[in-house]
């Protein structure tokens, strides 16, 4: 009798296992297929995956073409190169500039807006990639290692003195004092005349210090590039003047790297700037801010 149970209860068990094997082992339809939110999002085989629009920030390009996000470093006020407008976006020339090149090349980028000295350091210790902030190219510069893309704004140096100034020409500045904003071709035009004509240098951090030195009378002129200066005084209501004949032959502006392995930024700059020359795109960035 116990034989005939113990029998029994063997035969239900491997009943009972086959019946369980056979259900995990059955490969669920395509309707049975449990969907997770995941799932849902992920594009189907064969399909590009694309990147979820996020909130825009400044400095940023649409989806990137590659994972790279280059960091360029820009000054803060260097109007209308780079400023923050009246509704605390940061715009500029150079700006639009950076933002057309990276559309038509399809590469991502950021912008550090961190001053003129600050921004050249960190393209020079790696902390940014390119700099583009309204910088001459000058073969001074060249040989201490900044690698140039192609010019995209030619401009001028100019002197300027305060309305109503006597100063006429580099003669009136004998025994006078001239502010400069350090590491620009502004300085570097000054340091060029100052033996010659008797006056003294002094070294700045930036173009709005610069500007009140000359208006509250410290400095007799400031060197600045004439673009900028001439917007400043316009939107600004800055009381300063641009004496005629004071102005330096000039000098192309240059996006710079310091950096032979950044190469393919400078590259994708120089081909993506000669597309928006071509296609019009620059000149209405130019028109924009300088009406030309």
């Amino acid at each position: 009798m116990k034989k005939l149970i113990v029998m029994s209860m063997i035969a239900c068990l491997a009943i009972s296992t086959v019946a369980c094997g056979a259900k995990e082992e059955a490969a669920p339809t395509e309707a049975e297929t449990p969907t997770t939110e995941a799932d849902a999002e992920a594009p189907a085989e064969g399909e590009d995956a694309q990147e979820t629009p996020e909130a825009e920030t400044e400095g940023e390009t649409a989806a990137p073409a590659s994972d790279k996000t280059w960091v360029i470093a820009m000054d803060t006020v260097f109007r209308p190169f780079e400023f923050t407008d009246e509704k605390g976006e940061f715009v500029g020339i150079d700006v639009d500039v950076i933002k057309a090149v990276a559309e038509d090349q399809g590469f991502a980028y950021e912008i550090r807006s961190l001053g003129w000295d600050a921004a050249v350091a960190a393209v020079q210790v790696g902390q940014a990639d390119m700099l583009i902030a309204g910088a001459s190219i000058t073969d001074e510069r060249k040989e201490s290692g900044w690698i140039f893309s192609d010019g995209y704004y030619d401009a001028t140096q100019t002197f300027v003195v305060a309305e109503g100034s006597d100063i006429k020409s580099y003669e009136d500045l004998a025994g006078k004092q001239v502010v400069v904003k350090n590491g620009t071709a502004g300085a570097a035009f000054a340091d060029s005349l100052k033996d010659e004509y008797g006056f003294t240098v002094k070294v700045l951090e930036d173009s709005p210090t610069m500007y009140q030195d000359v208006i509250s009378g410290n400095s007799a002129a400031c060197v600045e590039d004439k673009p900028i200066m001439a917007d400043s005084i316009k939107s600004a209501g800055l009381a300063l003047q641009i004496p005629e004949g004071m102005e330096s032959e000039g000098a192309p502006y240059g996006a710079a790297i310091m950096n032979e392995a950044n190469q393919e930024l400078l590259d994708m700059f120089n081909a993506g700037l000669a597309n928006i020359k071509a296609n019009g795109t620059y000149d209405e960035i130019i028109a924009t801010y300088l009406g030309e």
